[in-house]
């Protein structure tokens, strides 16, 4: 065994700030110092990048993240122009509108496994919970959402709720959140620094790192959280790029930041995601104004067209808000984790924000690297498989998961939809998937891994919003279970006028909170 094999790993450099570099320095320094690992952690990044207040969703898990780093709840909210998310509604999806009539489903994060004691799918499909959406006839959050309300009350303590829920986000305000609470309550340095060259030994491994403003920075790990310029795992260790243009089309999008025409107008509870000729438009409501940005196909649409579309849906005639043009490239980088550098954010993988997910990966891979964190360079290696095979599938099932959402539309109104249906565009997997469940319910069973980043339950809304007319006939192994399946959905359908007195309004509750704090646990 050679003494480099038996090096401790003692200090981490992460290359890179925003939300996968701030979030990642937080998670470590807090878990590892609770390890008592004496671990160093400094991140680097450039003064030159602007910061850019993009409105993000989140997942429910962001919410035990926060409490994980230590992150009071209500000022988390105050600081980052949050605001609560509980679902994402799909408007359009289905097929297009009807003479201005829109359709929609929602993919809600109050699941049956919140508040059902057994699974209610069968006895929705065989229409014993009567003639009503999957979502509705499960829970109440898709009416809660409807009407704005909020998912909590002001007596709820943080980071509890009446429905499960996540938040909308100022991804430039988390970051500066993320960063104040890094480098002041939990020891990381910080260095505001150009990486101008990144220096290998002898066997490959990043040595140092030089910059334009200070010595050159040396660890026993890297992180790179670089975004798309992927600067140490993509361009100084050459880990390939994985294109899935070929999957998901969209490749370019344009973003307005919306204000509101009333700035004690409603807040919406669900992030909106509008289908359109060639992509979709998404509509994330903060507290000071709106996120909004469509995504779309180069190969189907220019950016002129796409950006009068979106100002169609803003009402925008007047052009008076101004415009972004991004362009994306959407896949992943064929390794996670190179030698000494792990990837995470967008220097690993980027996939359109349909459902939400970059956020949620970020936290993941900051989860397993702190649990999994390699004591000396001999456990790396072990770590390192481990973390690649398990990122390998995380990233194919969300692939699968954004896929799906096009091949079960019923849309073909355009060359765009018409294309996504292509069984050559379908990854293999998914397709078997589809086969099966437009025949059969989805099972348990077909989720043989923990690291799926989609449940059952998130398959399911998908599945029944978008199919809500399937003739499928679910094995019910306990008849006994009709009676009670009936008289839960009844209830929840009668407890509707109860949650409408106690709930305040997304904006009612955010305002509140302004001045007064949610309790602490």
């Amino acid at each position: 065994m050679n003494a480099k094999s038996t090096n401790s790993v003692k200090s981490v450099l992460i290359v890179g700030g925003g939300t996968a570099g701030w979030l990642s320095a937080c998670y470590l320094a807090k878990q590892l110092n609770q390890q008592q690992q004496n671990i160093t952690i400094t991140l680097v990044e450039s003064p030159d990048i602007p910061i850019i207040g993009v409105g993000e969703g989140t997942w429910p898990t962001m919410r035990t993240t926060l409490q994980r780093i230590g992150i009071d709840e209500s000022r988390f909210i105050r600081e980052c122009d949050v605001s609560f998310k509980q679902a994402s509604k799909f408007v359009n999806w289905h097929r297009p509108a009807d003479n201005g009539k829109d359709n929609f489903y929602y993919h809600l994060f109050d699941g049956p496994g919140f508040s059902w004691e057994f699974n209610p799918v069968p006895f929705w499909l065989d229409g014993s919970l009567g003639d009503i959406s999957f979502a509705n006839a499960i829970s109440l959050q898709e009416q809660v959402c409807q009407h704005n309300l909020a998912p909590k009350m002001m007596v709820t303590p943080q980071y509890q709720g009446v429905f499960n829920y996540a938040y909308h986000l100022d991804a430039g305000k988390f970051g500066q959140l993320l960063k104040t609470v890094a480098t002041e309550e939990l020891g990381v340095n910080h260095i505001s620094a150009n990486v101008t060259d990144v220096h290998l030994d002898d066997d490959g491994d990043i040595a140092f790192l030089s910059t334009d403003r200070t010595q050159s920075l040396t660890a026993d790990l890297f992180i790179d959280c670089s975004g798309f310029k992927s600067l140490l795992l993509g361009e100084a260790l050459n880990v390939p790029f994985k294109d899935l243009n070929d999957v998901l089309f969209v490749d370019r999008a344009v973003t307005i930041q919306a204000p509101y025409e009333d700035q004690q107008g409603p807040i919406a509870s669900q992030t909106i995601s509008t289908a359109q000729e060639a992509g979709w438009i998404w509509d994330i409501g903060l507290q000071s104004r709106r996120g909004t940005g469509y995504v779309y196909a180069s190969k189907y649409s220019s950016p002129e067209r796409a950006e009068q579309l979106l100002r169609e849906y803003l009402g925008d005639k007047e052009q008076k808000l101004e415009a972004r043009h991004l362009q994306m490239r959407v896949g992943h980088r064929q390794k996670f984790w190179e030698k000494n550098c792990v990837a995470i954010g967008l220097s690993a993988a980027f996939m359109e924000p349909l459902e939400a997910s970059a956020i949620f990966l970020v936290e993941a891979a900051c989860f397993m690297l702190a649990e999994q964190f390699p004591k000396d360079s001999q456990s790396m290696s072990y770590v390192r498989d481990n973390f690649n095979d398990s990122f390998a599938f995380r990233w194919q099932k969300t692939v699968e998961f954004i896929k799906m959402h096009y091949v079960l539309s019923e849309r073909d109104d355009t060359p765009f939809w018409r294309d996504n249906k292509h069984p050559d565009s379908i990854p293999e997997e998914l397709q078997k998937r589809l086969s099966h469940w437009l025949q059969n319910p989805v099972s348990k069973y077909d989720f043989a891994s923990q690291f799926e980043p989609f449940t059952k339950e998130s398959y399911e809304f998908i599945l029944y919003g978008m199919r809500p007319n399937l003739s499928i006939s679910a094995p019910i192994l306990d008849p006994s279970l009709r009676d009670k399946a009936q008289k839960q959905s009844k209830w929840i359908q009668e407890s509707w006028q109860q949650a409408q007195q106690q709930l305040p309004t997304n904006r009612e509750l955010l305002n509140r909170l302004k001045e007064n704090g949610f309790q602490k646990l």
